[in-house]
């Protein structure tokens, strides 16, 4: 990916560690960050909406997209699939926009062979307990899920080393104010802030 083009951000973290609240915060205190819509075969939770949360499709389409080489990942978590359109990841990117992936450890390492130079961020709960307490707090899932999801968030913490960037979501206002940290940290990075402020710097040098 060039320097020029924008910014992609892979945002990952165990269910229940609370990235799509952390990055819904940040959302909406940062206008200049896209979220990638994925495409799923699981159903609609309450409140969702097709092509803003998610594009929900069928399992039949959504072997065919696989088998079109249409992702950039995918992956299948607790019987239902999940993937990044690369399409529409790379239209972004090529305008200029900084765009953010959630997706799990998986899907991460699968976009890494595409965009090596994509900035990734883990997030951990503060304990097995507090993780708990959450999904239980969703009120969406039965004991047997819940079960499931507490054994496999093992599993994926244990992936949290082949990220750039660890949170750890103990107080949300922390959290958050770390995720905006680096954010902005990434920004001020010396390639993009050249391209931003060319003129600027051209000028403070007498360029112009």
């Amino acid at each position: 990916m060039s320097k020029a083009n924008g910014t992609l951000y892979i945002l990952s973290a165990p269910s229940g560690a609370g990235k799509t609240s952390l990055l819904k915060a940040l959302r909406e205190q940062d206008s200049e960050l896209m979220v990638s819509v994925s495409h799923t075969t699981r159903t609609k939770r309450p409140g969702e909406e097709d092509g803003v949360h998610y594009h929900f499709i069928d399992h039949a389409s959504f072997l065919h997209m696989v088998e079109s080489k249409a992702f950039l990942e995918h992956a299948e978590v607790f019987g239902n699939f999940y993937a990044t359109a690369e399409s529409e990841v790379r239209s972004k990117l090529e305008a200029g926009q900084e765009l953010v992936l959630e997706i799990d450890w998986q899907g991460a390492q699968q976009v890494r062979k595409f965009f090596p130079e994509a900035v990734s961020i883990f997030i951990l709960p503060p304990s097995l307990a507090a993780l708990r307490e959450r999904l239980d707090g969703r009120g969406q899932d039965d004991e047997s899920i819940i079960q499931a999801r507490m054994q496999e968030a093992v599993s994926e913490m244990s992936h949290y080393a082949e990220f750039d960037y660890l949170v750890i979501n103990d107080d949300f206002e922390t959290a958050l104010a770390e995720l905006k940290g680096i954010i902005t940290t990434h920004r001020l990075h010396l390639p993009g802030q050249q391209a931003r402020h060319a003129e600027r710097i051209r000028s403070l040098l007498g360029e112009v």
